[in-house]
Protein backbone atom coordinates (compact mmCIF):
# COMPACT_ATOMS: atom_id res chain seq x y z
CA UNK A 1 0.00 0.00 0.00
CA UNK A 2 1.29 3.46 -1.14
CA UNK A 3 1.89 5.73 2.02
CA UNK A 4 -0.13 8.00 -0.08
CA UNK A 5 -3.21 5.87 0.54
CA UNK A 6 -5.34 6.28 3.61
CA UNK A 7 -6.62 2.55 5.25
CA UNK A 8 -9.94 1.75 4.84
CA UNK A 9 -12.21 1.17 7.98
CA UNK A 10 -13.25 -2.47 8.63
CA UNK A 11 -15.88 -2.52 11.56
CA UNK A 12 -16.70 -5.52 13.72
CA UNK A 13 -19.60 -5.88 15.80
CA UNK A 14 -19.85 -6.19 19.73
CA UNK A 15 -19.73 -9.64 21.19
CA UNK A 16 -23.37 -9.55 22.03
CA UNK A 17 -25.98 -7.27 21.27
CA UNK A 18 -29.77 -7.02 20.92
CA UNK A 19 -30.84 -6.81 17.36
CA UNK A 20 -33.67 -4.67 18.02
CA UNK A 21 -31.53 -1.50 19.64
CA UNK A 22 -27.84 -2.17 17.96
CA UNK A 23 -29.17 -1.96 13.85
CA UNK A 24 -30.04 1.83 14.49
CA UNK A 25 -26.59 2.57 16.30
CA UNK A 26 -24.91 0.69 13.61
CA UNK A 27 -26.60 3.12 10.94
CA UNK A 28 -25.39 5.92 12.46
CA UNK A 29 -21.82 4.93 12.30
CA UNK A 30 -22.16 4.44 8.90
CA UNK A 31 -24.22 7.66 7.94
CA UNK A 32 -21.07 9.38 9.45
CA UNK A 33 -18.32 7.89 7.87
CA UNK A 34 -17.49 5.70 4.97
CA UNK A 35 -16.38 2.23 5.32
CA UNK A 36 -15.54 -1.11 3.58
CA UNK A 37 -16.88 -3.78 5.19
CA UNK A 38 -18.51 -5.57 8.37
CA UNK A 39 -17.81 -8.60 10.48
CA UNK A 40 -20.51 -10.64 12.24
CA UNK A 41 -18.62 -11.71 15.53
CA UNK A 42 -21.15 -12.71 17.90
CA UNK A 43 -19.95 -14.75 20.42
CA UNK A 44 -23.13 -17.30 21.18
CA UNK A 45 -22.93 -20.45 19.11
CA UNK A 46 -26.71 -19.91 18.99
CA UNK A 47 -27.56 -20.86 15.22
CA UNK A 48 -31.13 -18.41 15.60
CA UNK A 49 -29.63 -15.91 17.26
CA UNK A 50 -26.73 -15.49 14.72
CA UNK A 51 -29.48 -15.69 12.07
CA UNK A 52 -31.59 -13.05 13.70
CA UNK A 53 -28.29 -10.98 13.87
CA UNK A 54 -27.21 -11.31 10.47
CA UNK A 55 -30.41 -10.56 8.97
CA UNK A 56 -30.37 -6.93 10.83
CA UNK A 57 -26.83 -6.47 10.03
CA UNK A 58 -27.53 -7.14 6.34
CA UNK A 59 -30.30 -4.99 5.80
CA UNK A 60 -28.00 -1.90 7.45
CA UNK A 61 -25.14 -2.66 5.85
CA UNK A 62 -26.33 -3.33 2.14
CA UNK A 63 -28.48 -0.36 2.69
CA UNK A 64 -24.82 1.75 2.61
CA UNK A 65 -23.63 -0.19 0.39
CA UNK A 66 -21.21 -1.84 3.07
CA UNK A 67 -19.98 -5.90 2.64
CA UNK A 68 -21.17 -8.25 5.36
CA UNK A 69 -18.94 -11.04 6.62
CA UNK A 70 -19.68 -13.41 9.49
CA UNK A 71 -17.31 -14.89 11.83
CA UNK A 72 -16.59 -18.55 10.81
CA UNK A 73 -19.83 -19.83 10.12
CA UNK A 74 -19.91 -20.60 6.84
CA UNK A 75 -23.42 -22.71 5.78
CA UNK A 76 -24.84 -19.25 7.07
CA UNK A 77 -23.18 -17.03 4.38
CA UNK A 78 -26.19 -17.36 1.43
CA UNK A 79 -28.79 -17.94 4.00
CA UNK A 80 -29.02 -15.08 5.08
CA UNK A 81 -27.47 -13.19 1.91
CA UNK A 82 -24.21 -12.17 3.52
CA UNK A 83 -21.31 -11.47 1.67
CA UNK A 84 -18.65 -13.48 2.88
CA UNK A 85 -17.04 -15.46 5.96
CA UNK A 86 -13.97 -14.59 8.32
CA UNK A 87 -11.99 -17.37 9.74
CA UNK A 88 -10.23 -17.73 12.96
CA UNK A 89 -8.55 -20.50 12.40
CA UNK A 90 -5.44 -19.25 9.57
CA UNK A 91 -5.06 -20.92 6.70
CA UNK A 92 -7.01 -24.08 7.58
CA UNK A 93 -10.49 -23.42 6.05
CA UNK A 94 -9.56 -20.73 3.66
CA UNK A 95 -9.58 -23.16 0.39
CA UNK A 96 -12.62 -25.09 2.18
CA UNK A 97 -14.53 -21.84 2.80
CA UNK A 98 -13.58 -20.92 -1.20
CA UNK A 99 -15.10 -23.85 -2.80
CA UNK A 100 -18.50 -23.53 -0.74
CA UNK A 101 -18.99 -19.88 -1.28
CA UNK A 102 -17.43 -19.27 -5.03
CA UNK A 103 -15.14 -16.80 -6.16
CA UNK A 104 -17.34 -13.89 -5.59
CA UNK A 105 -18.16 -14.48 -1.94
CA UNK A 106 -15.22 -12.29 0.45
CA UNK A 107 -12.81 -14.99 2.20
CA UNK A 108 -10.92 -13.10 4.96
CA UNK A 109 -7.98 -14.85 7.54
CA UNK A 110 -7.21 -14.01 11.38
CA UNK A 111 -3.96 -15.06 11.41
CA UNK A 112 -2.52 -14.09 14.54
CA UNK A 113 0.92 -12.64 14.69
CA UNK A 114 2.43 -15.40 12.11
CA UNK A 115 3.69 -14.28 8.79
CA UNK A 116 3.94 -18.53 8.04
CA UNK A 117 -0.13 -17.72 8.36
CA UNK A 118 -0.42 -14.82 6.95
CA UNK A 119 1.49 -16.21 3.54
CA UNK A 120 -0.49 -19.92 3.62
CA UNK A 121 -4.02 -17.80 3.88
CA UNK A 122 -3.42 -15.98 1.02
CA UNK A 123 -1.82 -18.72 -1.01
CA UNK A 124 -4.95 -21.07 -0.19
CA UNK A 125 -7.06 -17.72 -1.79
CA UNK A 126 -8.03 -14.85 0.76
CA UNK A 127 -9.06 -11.84 -0.21
CA UNK A 128 -7.41 -10.06 3.32
CA UNK A 129 -5.11 -11.29 6.26
CA UNK A 130 -6.04 -10.20 9.87
CA UNK A 131 -2.99 -9.81 12.23
CA UNK A 132 -3.17 -8.73 15.76
CA UNK A 133 -3.32 -8.11 18.30
CA UNK A 134 -1.67 -5.15 17.80
CA UNK A 135 -2.33 -3.28 21.18
CA UNK A 136 -1.60 -4.41 24.80
CA UNK A 137 -4.46 -6.82 25.60
CA UNK A 138 -4.62 -10.19 28.79
CA UNK A 139 -6.01 -12.26 25.91
CA UNK A 140 -5.11 -14.56 23.78
CA UNK A 141 -1.48 -15.57 24.38
CA UNK A 142 -0.20 -12.25 24.29
CA UNK A 143 1.67 -11.98 21.30
CA UNK A 144 1.54 -8.55 19.62
CA UNK A 145 1.35 -8.57 15.67
CA UNK A 146 4.40 -6.36 15.56
CA UNK A 147 4.55 -2.97 13.08
CA UNK A 148 7.86 -4.54 10.95
CA UNK A 149 5.25 -7.75 10.21
CA UNK A 150 2.87 -5.47 8.75
CA UNK A 151 5.75 -3.00 6.92
CA UNK A 152 7.22 -6.78 5.69
CA UNK A 153 3.85 -7.65 4.07
CA UNK A 154 2.84 -4.09 2.58
CA UNK A 155 6.08 -4.40 0.63
CA UNK A 156 6.19 -7.53 -0.32
CA UNK A 157 2.88 -10.13 -0.42
CA UNK A 158 -0.24 -8.28 -2.92
CA UNK A 159 -3.07 -9.45 -0.41
CA UNK A 160 -4.74 -6.70 1.52
CA UNK A 161 -3.91 -6.62 5.29
CA UNK A 162 -5.72 -5.80 8.36
CA UNK A 163 -4.32 -4.42 11.69
CA UNK A 164 -7.02 -5.15 14.69
CA UNK A 165 -7.04 -5.50 18.44
CA UNK A 166 -6.87 -2.81 21.08
CA UNK A 167 -6.49 -0.04 18.63
CA UNK A 168 -5.41 3.63 19.83
CA UNK A 169 -5.51 6.59 18.67
CA UNK A 170 -1.25 6.55 18.40
CA UNK A 171 -1.16 2.87 17.32
CA UNK A 172 -3.12 4.18 14.11
CA UNK A 173 -0.69 6.82 13.84
CA UNK A 174 1.84 4.31 14.04
CA UNK A 175 0.44 1.65 11.71
CA UNK A 176 -1.54 3.83 9.36
CA UNK A 177 1.65 3.91 6.72
CA UNK A 178 1.40 0.00 6.59
CA UNK A 179 -1.88 -1.48 6.46
CA UNK A 180 -4.79 -1.58 4.30
CA UNK A 181 -7.31 -1.40 6.60
CA UNK A 182 -7.96 -0.97 10.64
CA UNK A 183 -10.77 -3.21 12.09
CA UNK A 184 -12.38 -1.67 15.22
CA UNK A 185 -15.15 -2.99 17.38
CA UNK A 186 -15.27 -2.45 21.19
CA UNK A 187 -12.63 0.77 20.95
CA UNK A 188 -16.32 1.87 19.50
CA UNK A 189 -18.80 0.33 20.68
CA UNK A 190 -18.00 0.88 24.74
CA UNK A 191 -17.85 4.34 23.48
CA UNK A 192 -21.16 6.52 24.42
CA UNK A 193 -21.37 8.20 20.88
CA UNK A 194 -19.27 5.51 18.55
CA UNK A 195 -19.62 7.38 15.00
CA UNK A 196 -17.80 10.06 17.18
CA UNK A 197 -15.27 7.61 18.46
CA UNK A 198 -14.71 6.38 15.10
CA UNK A 199 -14.48 9.98 13.74
CA UNK A 200 -11.53 10.34 16.08
CA UNK A 201 -9.90 7.08 15.16
CA UNK A 202 -10.31 8.34 11.17
CA UNK A 203 -8.14 11.60 12.16
CA UNK A 204 -6.00 9.98 13.51
CA UNK A 205 -4.77 8.96 10.36
CA UNK A 206 -3.94 12.29 9.14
Amino acid sequence: MADTERPQIYLITPPSFDPAIFPAQLDRVLAAHEVACIRLALATKDEDAQGRAADACREVAHRHDVALVIENHIKLVDRHGLDGVHLTDGARTVRYARKELGQDAIVGAWCGASRHDGMNAGEAGADYVCFGPVGETALGAGELAPRDLFAWWSEVIEVPVVAEGNLTEDLIREFTPVTDFFALGEEIWREDDPAAALGRMIAAMG
